[in-house]
């Protein structure tokens, strides 16, 4: 089933401090020929130093690293290389580091363990601009959130934004969302411009990260 994943071309530094997971990682990429390894870092200053200078598609970052975290990390690299994709691999799965992790800029926050089929998934996701959550990690959060008051916004969303929300939040990309809704990728476009001005963010990431603390989906 991975075969019929579209990855992209990318090369990817992987960021872990277990010698054991970082080796597993590594043998585990070497299958899939769009995905070269470019380096392998346990530190997380000697991290921001590599991302710098190696350029990476991606990175495959740990949270719990010597000197910096994987989420002060992300917040470093990101400011200055924004297009890098961050795919959390990890096995902290508490809502404050996952809200704080989304928050620094990753595009991704996935659980170690789930095999290399969802990590393939959540690559493919990221390389097509979505937002990606492992499935035990949103299942947690939606229903916790489902459970804290609701904000009252300013200028209230429309129920097609909602639903352009959920989806979103989901990890689907435009035209997967324009697929389900039997609407055109310009109209979620839309949609999506609307929610960003609403909730008073700058992009999809943030949209979703901000309405999940809301408790908005």
């Amino acid at each position: 089933m991975s075969k019929a994943i579209q990855l992209p071309k990318w090369r990817v530094l992987i960021v872990e401090d277990d010698p054991l997971v970082q080796l597993g990682l590594e043998q585990a990429l070497v299958d899939y020929v769009e995905l070269t390894v470019v380096g392998l870092v346990d530190d997380g200053y000697l991290a921001v130093e590599a991302i710098l200078e190696k350029r990476p598609d991606l990175v495959l970052m740990d949270l719990g690293l010597p000197g910096l975290d994987g989420i002060e990390i992300t917040q470093r690299v990101k400011e200055k290389l924004p297009d890098l994709k961050v795919v959390i691999l990890t096995s902290h799965t508490s809502d404050e580091e996952v809200f704080a992790a989304l928050s620094s800029g990753a595009d991704a926050y996935c659980v170690k363990g789930g095999g290399i089929e969802l990590l393939l998934t959540a690559i493919a996701s990221v390389s097509q601009g979505s937002l990606y959550l492992d499935v035990k990690i949103a299942h947690t959060i939606l229903q916790e959130m489902r459970s804290s008051p609701t904000v009252k916004l300013e200028h209230p969303l429309t129920e097609r934004e909602f639903d352009v929300l959920r989806l979103l939040v989901e990890g689907l990309n435009n035209t997967e969302i324009a697929g389900r809704l039997y609407i055109s990728p310009n109209t979620v476009k839309s949609h999506m411009r609307g929610l960003m001005s609403k909730l008073a963010v700058s992009d999809r990431v943030q949209v979703a990260v901000k309405a999940l603390r809301a408790g908005l989906v």
